[in-house]
């Protein structure tokens, strides 16, 4: 009984993987059709939607960040006398990891769900199958406009998330704790290279891109009712997140190996 409704769950997980693969390559296959991007009053309605709109809680997420990173970090900093270089640790940590992963976070809640709900009222509601029996493709009209627009506002999000943590970070260790500002600029540059800068950019495009497909499927593929759409909405959230940090980690490992094996990793900021 239980192998058979274990066997059952496995061939339902494998069948919805497949159904979500040829969604995604449906999507893919209308980026590459220039009407998706002359289509101006479409992409340019979500890009302001999910990325103008989403620029306050991402400054004010990354900027708390910054200070949170340095309070917790300068004391120990000071014990050693090692103050000054507190700022390359914060810039680094920011640009690479804490920036994209939150500004893709915040993305995932705002952005994500939002567009989870609309596609997943549409379904409910039919307007997904009125689309069709018209003739009209669902994935080229609703879901290229929203994939290309997560996939576009995401980097430059994450760049507003890692400037305001920069500066929060800059302003608690030289204003608060006084600690010398040319140190902490000099140790900053030592410690940050544009190899890092453009790391931290490229995971961003990936969780942009993975947060428009999670969010437009769980929409096209919800359950009827009310209840469908909610149970959707969350979701979509919680697998976004979960795609975001796996992500995070393969991405970390692989930029990591081509930092080492280009310029020698580590070593190559002494140079």
């Amino acid at each position: 009984m239980y192998l058979a409704l274990l066997g059952r769950v496995m061939i339902d997980r494998i069948a919805g993987f497949g159904r979500f693969t040829r969604f995604a390559g449906s999507c893919f296959r209308g980026v590459f059709d220039a009407r998706a991007w002359f289509r101006r009053e479409r992409l340019l309605r979500h890009l302001y939607k999910g990325g103008t709109a989403s620029i306050p809680v991402v400054a004010i997420t990354g900027g708390f960040i910054g200070m949170i990173l340095a309070f917790e970090g300068y004391r120990q900093f000071q014990a050693i006398g090692q103050e000054a270089r507190l700022g390359g640790v914060i810039n680094i940590s920011v640009v690479k990891q804490i920036g994209p992963v939150l500004a893709a976070v915040m993305i995932a809640g705002r952005v994500g769900c939002s567009l989870t709900a609309e596609l997943g009222t549409m379904r409910v509601t039919e307007q997904l199958d009125a689309m069709r029996a018209m003739g009209s493709d669902p994935v080229r009209v609703l879901v290229v406009p929203r994939f290309l627009a997560c996939l576009i506002v995401t980097p430059a999000l994450t760049i507003t998330s890692n400037l305001c943590g920069i500066i929060g970070g800059f302003l608690i260790t030289t204003q608060f704790y006084h600690a010398d500002q040319t140190l902490y600029w000099r140790y900053s540059e030592q410690f940050v290279g544009m190899y890092d800068i453009f790391s931290g950019l490229i995971k961003s495009v990936f969780f942009g891109g993975s947060i428009g497909l999670i969010a437009c499927w769980k929409g096209f593929s919800c359950k009827p009712g009310a209840e469908g759409v909610g149970e959707a909405t969350t979701d979509s959230f919680v697998t976004s997140f979960v795609a975001i940090i796996l992500q995070s980690l393969v991405l970390a490992k692989v930029l990591n190996d081509i930092d080492y094996a280009i310029s020698g990793g580590i070593t190559s900021i002494f140079r």
